[in-house]
């Protein structure tokens, strides 16, 4: 071969790696601007994600400062209800029901009287609770009751 022949080969291929590199070269700069496209979308739709999200937190905020203030309302009204009603003096409730006798305990038999068994709570028109006594006894000689030297020895046991 000769050096002329040669030369017109290796140009040929200079030629060739020239074009597959501007090839190359124009591949790379369209990826390049397909990634920065989707990038952008992904950008895009991340924010439009972020923005809802920050909505949604809004309106759930929102809402629960009116509950918040829809409550505080109500515990200002109850409480001048309340204040209301504890500055009238309590008129006694009529007792409509008759209470039954309770049936008494084999212990407390020998301390204890036959008493009327009286419910222990009633409710009240304004939602309140009302504790009545039971008649002919006082919180303090029921639980004298209570605490007999009999209950205590099986206290006592059961601890053993």
């Amino acid at each position: 071969m000769s050096a002329q022949q040669e030369l017109e080969k290796l140009r040929a291929m200079r030629a060739e790696l020239e074009a597959e590199s501007r090839s190359l070269k124009e591949q790379q700069s369209n990826l390049e601007n397909n990634v920065t496209s989707l990038e952008d979308k992904v950008a895009s739709e991340e924010l439009k994600k972020e923005k809802a999200a920050i909505e949604e937190l809004k309106n759930r905020n929102k809402a629960a400062k009116d509950a918040i203030a829809n409550l505080e309302s109500k515990k200002k009204k109850l409480e001048n209800k309340l204040g209301e009603t504890a500055e009238k003096p309590e008129e006694p409730a009529p007792q409509t029901e008759q209470a039954e006798e309770a049936p008494v305990q084999p212990e407390e038999a020998e301390d204890a009287e036959p008493v009327e068994a009286v419910p222990e709570e009633y409710e009240s028109e304004d939602g309140g609770v009302v504790v009545t006594a039971i008649d002919g006894e006082s919180l303090e000689e029921q639980e004298a009751i209570e605490e007999s030297p009999q209950k205590e020895e099986k206290k006592k046991r059961r601890f053993f």
